[in-house]
C-alpha cells in the first residue's frame, strides 16, 4: 500500500477564478448486486411483532411518515445540509378581529328589549279587563278605575327619578290627567336627602288634587317624611325608621390633614367668608354662627310644613323634631302615621277615599329609553361607541364576520 493512500483526503482547493466545487453527498457502503436488486423491487417493510405473522391481519405495515413542513431557522442556527430538502410553512395571514360577539350582545339585549315590552303590554292589558295589578309606565290601556302606585327609593335628589321634584311631578300629572286614575299611593323608602328638592316633592303632593296615601317600607324619614307628611293618609309597618325631623349642615376641615402632608392652598375670594365651606381652614366663630341660623330657619320650614300636612300644632311637631326617628308603633301614637299596615293595606285606603271599590291598580314609573339602557349595558362590557357602530354598519352591510 502507498503512501499516498495512508494519508488522509484533504478537500481540493478551487484555483483562482474556479466556482468552488459542489461538496460530494456521503456514498453509502457497497451491497451485493443481488441484494442492491432485491432492494430496489420491495420497500422496506419493518418486521412483525414477536408471535405475529405478515399475513396476520393484526399487523400490517405502516406507511413511511411523510416529511412535515418545518418553519425556517432563526437567526444564527444552521441551515439544512446540502442535498437535503427544505420545507418551510408560509407564514400565517393575519386573521381580521372577529365582532361577533359584539353582534351577538346586541342581538340579545335587543330581543330581551323587545320581549320586555311586548310582555308589559300583554301585562297591561290583561291587568285591566281582568281587575288585578299590571306593571308599566303608560296608563293609556287602562279602562276601568285604577289606583296607581309610585315608589320613592333612594336619596332625595335631582336625578330625573321618582326620588326627584322632576320625576315625581311628571308621573303625578301623568295621573291627574288621567280620568282613569281616581288615587295614588306613594310606595316610601328613603332615608331623605336634598332639603330643597324635599320641598319641593311635598308641595307637589300637597296640591295633588286626588286622594293620596303613603305606604311606608323600611325607612321614610327627613326630607323623605317631609314629602310623607302632605299625604291624605300614611301606613307604616311596626319596624319602620319613620320621622327624623331636623336639617343637617357637613363641613369637613381637613386643614390639619393638609398642614401633615405640606399641602397648603391658599383661596383667592371677594370676602373673608367665601371660601368658609371649602374646607381648608376651620370656621371662624362668626361663620359658625351664621350657618347654625341657616340651619335653623330651614328647620322651622321643616316643622311648619309637616304640622300643615297632619294637622298638628307646631309647638307638638316641635317637641318631635329631635332629629331622631321613630318605630312606626311610635310614630302611630305621636301622631306622625296614622296607621300600621302594609302596601294593600294603603291601596285598599286610597280606593275607600276615591270611592270607588272595583278597580285595577298600575304601577307608575318614570320611562326610560330602551336605547340608553342598551348602551349602558354595552358600556359595562368595555365596549366603545365606535365598535357599535362599526357592528351596526357591518350589520347593515352584511359584513359581519362570524
Amino acid at each position: 500500500m502507498s503512501q499516498q493512500e495512508n494519508e488522509p483526503n484533504e478537500p481540493i482547493r478551487p484555483q483562482e477564478g474556479e466556482a468552488p466545487a459542489r461538496p460530494e453527498p456521503p456514498q453509502q457502503p457497497a451491497q451485493p448486486a443481488g441484494a442492491a436488486s432485491d432492494a430496489a423491487q420491495q420497500p422496506t417493510v419493518p418486521p412483525p411483532p414477536h408471535g405475529a405473522s405478515r399475513a396476520s391481519a393484526a399487523w400490517q405495515p405502516q406507511s413511511q411518515p411523510q416529511p412535515q413542513p418545518q418553519a425556517a431557522p432563526a437567526w444564527g442556527q444552521p441551515w439544512p445540509a446540502y442535498g437535503q430538502p427544505a420545507m418551510y410553512a408560509p407564514a400565517p395571514a393575519p386573521q381580521k378581529k372577529s365582532r361577533a360577539w359584539i353582534v351577538a350582545l346586541v342581538a340579545v339585549v335587543l330581543v330581551f328589549a323587545l320581549l320586555a315590552m311586548a310582555m308589559q303590554s300583554c301585562t297591561s292589558l290583561f291587568a285591566s279587563s281582568m281587575g288585578s295589578t299590571s306593571q308599566g309606565t303608560s296608563l293609556d290601556a287602562l279602562t276601568q278605575d285604577a289606583v296607581a302606585v309610585i315608589a320613592i327609593d333612594g336619596t332625595i335628589q335631582y336625578d330625573g327619578t321618582a326620588s326627584s321634584p322632576e320625576g315625581l311631578k311628571a308621573l303625578l300629572d301623568e295621573a291627574e290627567e288621567n280620568p282613569h286614575v281616581k288615587a295614588v299611593v306613594l310606595r316610601v323608602d328613603s332615608g331623605g336627602g336634598t332639603s330643597t328638592a324635599g320641598e319641593e316633592m311635598s308641595g307637589y303632593v300637597r296640591d295633588f288634587s286626588k286622594p293620596i296615601v303613603v305606604s311606608s317600607a323600611s325607612v321614610n324619614a327627613s326630607a323623605a317624611y317631609e314629602i310623607s307628611s302632605q299625604a291624605d293618609y300614611i301606613y307604616t309597618a311596626k319596624s319602620t325608621s319613620i320621622g327624623s325631623i331636623g336639617v343637617a349642615l357637613q363641613i369637613t376641615d381637613t386643614s390639619e390633614l393638609m398642614d401633615m402632608l405640606g399641602i397648603r392652598i391658599e383661596n383667592i375670594t371677594s370676602s373673608d367668608s367665601k371660601d368658609s365651606s371649602y374646607g381648608n381652614r376651620a370656621l371662624t366663630d362668626e361663620e359658625r354662627a351664621y350657618y347654625q341660623r341657616m340651619v335653623d330657619q330651614i328647620n322651622e320650614d321643616f316643622i311648619q310644613t309637616v304640622a300643615e300636612g297632619r294637622g298638628m300644632g307646631v309647638e307638638e311637631v316641635r317637641s318631635l323634631a329631635t332629629g331622631l326617628p321613630f318605630t312606626g308603633t311610635d310614630a302611630v301614637e305621636n301622631g306622625l302615621a296614622d296607621e300600621i299596615g302594609t302596601r294593600e293595606d294603603a291601596i285598599a285606603k286610597a280606593a275607600e277615599l276615591a270611592g270607588i271599590s272595583a278597580y285595577t291598580v298600575v304601577d307608575l314609573q318614570p320611562e326610560s329609553d330602551d336605547l340608553y339602557a342598551m348602551l349602558d349595558l354595552l358600556s359595562e362590557n368595555d365596549i366603545s361607541a365606535d365598535d357599535v357602530a362599526e357592528v351596526l354598519k357591518e350589520l347593515e352591510d352584511g359584513t359581519v364576520e362570524r
